[in-house]
């Protein structure tokens, strides 16, 4: 909630600037009210490049007053910070657009970019720490070695493997929820995982038919007793005497055969022979009759 009432002007005026941000390309720099209040904002601001707190990550809070932008926000440091503009405890910051400088045409954006500019050229003429300033006027060299170790102590930037986890992780599970929540994609997922199960099925009824097609090894079939008792499958299926038998009716029926081919040779060169026999009688009797009618002429 806001600080006091507020009016519908500042209202538009900080959703104005909520649209604007969304639009800007910021950098670095990560600007953005909280979730329980636009009152209330958050900033990053990344050590500026050639300055002792290169490298650091510097984290600011912003409170907006009711009647914003008709008067200055309230910007502090979180992040602690070798600066003589900046207190410390506190995180107090000593800029002059926020104080007398201060103008409704300012945006907050505009805000954290000059206090950006604050750490690259620090102000000694108006300090918040007298000693810091006056190392900097004796001593250049120690004021920035005092800074860069702090802004290493201090300002070190969270490690971006665990920040992409925790954002990775979320959406994995909301992925998952979602899925959930969805009949046809969770109907998809169950046919998917039976056609699976009915996969692994058939790959082991397979594999069983396979073991069964197996011949019985050499001790297994000496081993078999011989009884017909015992085992008559065994034996019936035994191809032994269905050979022996089917060798012997062949030989029975070759046997037949034979004898039935001779029978019938003997009765061919009977008939055969007494047809000649028959023959030679008749003509001979023909002679004989020729003979005589010749004789009685």
């Amino acid at each position: 909630m806001a600080p006091m009432a507020a009016s519908s002007m500042t209202v538009k005026r900080i959703s104005r600037e909520i649209a604007d941000l969304r639009k800007e390309d910021t950098g670095a720099i990560q600007l953005a009210p909280s979730e329980d209040s636009m009152f209330y904002w958050s900033a990053t601001l990344p050590g500026p490049e050639g300055s002792p707190y290169e490298g650091g990550e510097f984290q600011l809070s912003i409170q907006l007053p009711h009647d914003y932008p008709f008067s200055a926000p309230k910007v502090s440091f979180r992040t602690r910070i070798y600066h003589m503009n900046v207190s410390d405890p506190g995180g107090n910051i000593c800029i002059d657009i926020l104080k007398t400088n201060w103008s409704a045409a300012l945006s907050l954006y505009k805000v954290v970019l000059s206090i950006s500019s604050l750490l690259t050229d620090p102000n000694p003429g108006d300090p918040l720490v007298p000693q810091i300033a006056d190392l900097y006027r004796r001593n250049r060299k120690q004021h920035d070695v005092n800074a860069r170790k702090w802004t290493e102590q201090y300002a070190q930037p969270r490690p971006k493997a665990k920040a992409a986890a925790e954002v990775t992780k979320p959406a994995a599970l909301s992925i998952v929820n979602l899925l959930d929540a969805d009949p046809a994609a969770s109907s998809a997922r169950t046919r998917s995982t039976r056609s699976v199960a009915a996969g692994r099925r058939r790959r082991t009824t397979r594999e069983t038919i396979d073991l069964s097609d197996e011949q019985p090894s050499a001790s297994a079939r000496t081993t078999a007793p011989p009884s017909s008792a015992e085992n008559p499958i065994e034996i019936e299926s035994s191809p032994e005497p269905d050979e022996t038998e089917r060798s012997s009716s062949a030989q029975a029926t070759i046997g037949r055969k034979r004898k039935r081919a001779n029978e019938d040779a003997d009765d061919e060169g009977g008939r055969r022979s007494s047809g000649r026999r028959g023959h030679a009688s008749s003509s001979r009797a023909n002679g004989h009759a020729d003979a005589e009618i010749i004789v009685l002429d």
